[in-house]
């Protein structure tokens, strides 16, 4: 009788959290969803939305993993060998959105990344005499990224902190701040 009681909670919950998804976003989001998660190492229920080109992700030997997310048009993740990027549950990624990591990018749950930001944790160049420089990127739960911004390498971004449209992170923002400008700077705290 348990099991026939669980199995009905989960149906009931199925039936009130996916069916009005279906309806906004329609079966082809997620069937496209399906398609790139072929392309994750491990991934829960991703979207895809917004039309063509689709997402592409371009993994030459690390790990891609996303919880429940949703990706528009145009994101691109790249992961290099024994690298790792990490997407929190409940995450979108707007409209051509890179992410590159080297060695570490980890986004958090909830996170709402604007069009056109760029991610990466690597200048993606040799310096005289040495390697490319990898340092890991980390953004907290609940971050809002605004359009065209850039985060670079080394930076931690605080839970519930906004990113202004526009700007470059270069250094690490603290939780619920605002930042601004180039180089972002704290402009007010939530």
């Amino acid at each position: 009788m348990a099991t026939a009681s669980a199995s009905f909670s989960s149906l009931y919950q199925f039936t009130n959290k996916a069916l009005p998804r279906l309806r906004e976003f329609g079966v082809m989001s997620y069937l496209l969803g399906l398609w790139l998660r072929l392309s994750f190492q491990k991934a829960g229920i991703l979207c895809v939305r917004g039309g063509w080109p689709l997402p592409a992700v371009e993994n030459r030997g690390g790990t891609v993993e996303a919880e429940n997310c949703a990706f528009f048009s145009g994101v691109r993740l790249e992961c290099w060998p024994g690298a790792r990027i990490a997407i929190g549950n409940g995450t979108y990624l707007n409209r051509n959105t890179e992410v590159v990591a080297a060695r570490s990018v980890t986004i958090g749950r909830d996170c709402k990344i604007a069009r056109d930001v760029i991610i990466m944790d690597t200048d993606q160049h040799e310096l005289p005499g040495s390697g490319p420089v990898a340092k890991p990127v980390h953004i907290g739960d609940h971050v809002w990224i605004g359009s065209r911004a850039i985060v670079l390498k080394g930076v931690t971004i605080g839970t519930g902190a906004v990113v202004a449209a526009g700007s470059v992170v270069t250094k690490d923002v603290p939780a619920r701040a605002v930042v601004a400008g180039i180089p972002a700077q704290v402009v007010r705290e939530l």
